[in-house]
């Protein structure tokens, strides 16, 4: 892949004329292909508080503590959120090691709890209103890195609680395991036109990760969604279906190969 070849992905990228799945296959493709030129052009496509938190270097605090008390209660949780993991980062040496561990190998807004923790515990965690929310972030990820039917129908009840940004990240999780357990509690938050539009979108997601064809049904009834991000995450996610239910369409490798002058965005539709 040449530099020329990242710049028209990066071009691709943040075009916002061009229609969603097509900008989201070329941010895999940055991403699986690395360097500094690949981070710069993800870089120039949004700016935000988890992903300086997930950076872990102290001098992004000025700006998290800044931003939260945020107006909007979801950038003020977001900023809440890095900052606990900062200070976590900061003293938590003698527990790292006795962690569960994560399957997915994603950085995650907050460590999982230790790996002697049992689900009924981590329910009791994850439900509880009154508890900090990086204490309720811990017992998330570590439910999610059980993978277990039982852990899966907990993470989903998840879907019910008071805050936006962590019904989100349940959603978001629900989508990295791909359990079929959540169906139901996904399409019932997708459904819900007074649902956070930000929830809904991730849960169109989600479904399209799990891909069965009873996902990809839903999905294809908010197609012409009113809002547009949920719209626009139900196309993603059918882009996702058919690249979980395809046995030869690589979602980035595909974009790898590409030549520059090409299409960059036709292969697999």
């Amino acid at each position: 892949m040449t530099s020329v070849d990242k710049e028209d992905i990066g071009k691709v990228l943040n075009d916002q004329s061009r229609p969603l799945k097509e900008r989201f296959r070329a941010l895999f493709t940055l991403r699986n292909l690395g360097g500094k030129d690949s981070i710069d052009m993800i870089a120039q496509s949004f700016q935000d508080g988890e992903a300086l938190g997930a950076i872990g270097s102290s001098d992004v605090m000025h700006i998290l503590e800044k931003y939260s008390a945020d107006p909007v209660t979801e950038v003020a949780e977001t900023c809440q959120l890095a900052i606990a993991r900062l200070k976590w980062l900061q003293n938590s040496q003698n527990e790292k090691d006795n962690l569960s561990e994560n399957p997915y190998l994603s950085v995650d807004p907050a460590p999982p709890e230790t790996r002697d923790s049992d689900t009924q515990h981590l329910t009791t965690t994850l439900l509880d209103e009154n508890l900090p929310l990086f204490e309720r972030y811990r017992a998330l990820f570590s439910l999610r890195n059980m993978g277990t039917t039982e852990s899966v129908v907990a993470l989903a009840k998840g879907l019910k609680c008071k805050s936006a940004l962590f019904r989100h990240e349940i959603a978001y999780v629900l989508g990295q395991v791909q359990h079929d357990a959540c169906i139901k509690q996904l399409t019932e938050n997708l459904k819900d036109p007074e649902e956070n539009p930000m929830v809904r979108h991730e849960c169109a997601e989600a479904l399209g990760s799990i891909a069965t064809d009873e996902c990809m049904k839903i999905l294809h009834e908010y197609l012409k969604d009113k809002e547009r991000v949920v719209k626009e995450s139900c196309e993603v996610a059918l882009d996702m279906c058919e690249y979980e239910k395809s046995t030869d369409f690589q979602y980035a490798d595909t974009m790898a190969k590409l030549k520059q002058g090409e299409n960059l965005m036709t292969a697999g539709d």
